[in-house]
């Protein structure tokens, strides 16, 4: 598990293709490494991937087929920066939300426009997820633990604050950029507990809803 609190903006160093998997060298900056051992999960732009071999200055990690065809590391090229964060100790503070490391779905920015300070985002999720995102709730961009400002349909807005411009990869987001999406949770769990005995059923329906005074006639 992560918080989706980034401590590091790392760098592709080297891809190298494995038949349909792809393995990643990740150079990663002031990510401190010297708990970390192979096997460990660090979270890559909020994919959460496996340490497999330490070089020193970062680590070599294997993508499977599945990651690469749910993810936007599958565009990932040589140079790229990508957002890192290690996996949660007892100790860790938890800055953001519990964040899986399994991306839901991509979505695509939209807009982007200063205001102040800080900058905001449009992004739009596929349609199967927006029923996942609440204005004022939580999600994961990219690894990064994020609160949806407004949500209209499958567009959600975020205001990201200097600090965070920073110490992520949101500075270099541009309209038409892909990102990795996971949506909170607790609204996954949710879903599954309103299912209740129609848990084997295709997802949460209106009469569903309606059965259970969560929505009205």
């Amino acid at each position: 598990m992560f918080t989706g609190i980034i401590q590091s903006i790392g760098n592709v160093s080297a891809i190298e293709a494995k038949g349909a998997d792809t393995r990643l060298r990740i150079e990663t900056g002031k990510l401190d490494l010297s708990d970390v051992v192979l096997g460990d999960s660090i979270a890559v732009n909020g994919v959460c991937l496996t340490v497999v071999e330490l070089p020193g200055d970062g680590f070599w990690a294997d993508v499977s087929a599945e990651t690469l065809a749910c993810t936007n590391l599958r565009n990932i090229k040589t140079g790229n920066a990508v957002n890192l964060e290690k996996a949660l100790t007892p100790t860790t503070r938890l800055g953001g939300h519990l964040v899986s490391g399994h991306v839901d779905g991509i979505g695509e920015v939209q807009q982007r426009h200063s205001e102040g300070r800080s900058e905001r985002f449009v992004i739009r999720a596929p349609d199967e997820l927006a029923k996942y995102i609440a204005a004022k709730g939580s999600i994961c961009v990219d690894g990064i633990s994020l609160t949806v400002n407004t949500v209209s349909g499958s567009d959600f807005e975020l205001n990201i604050v200097p600090h965070t411009l920073q110490e992520t990869t949101m500075s270099a987001l541009h309209i038409g950029n892909k990102v990795n999406l996971e949506i909170d949770v607790i609204a996954r769990y949710l879903e599954r507990l309103l299912l209740g005995e129609h848990a084997a059923e295709q997802g949460v329906t209106l009469q569903l809803l309606q059965e259970h005074g969560f929505a009205k006639v």
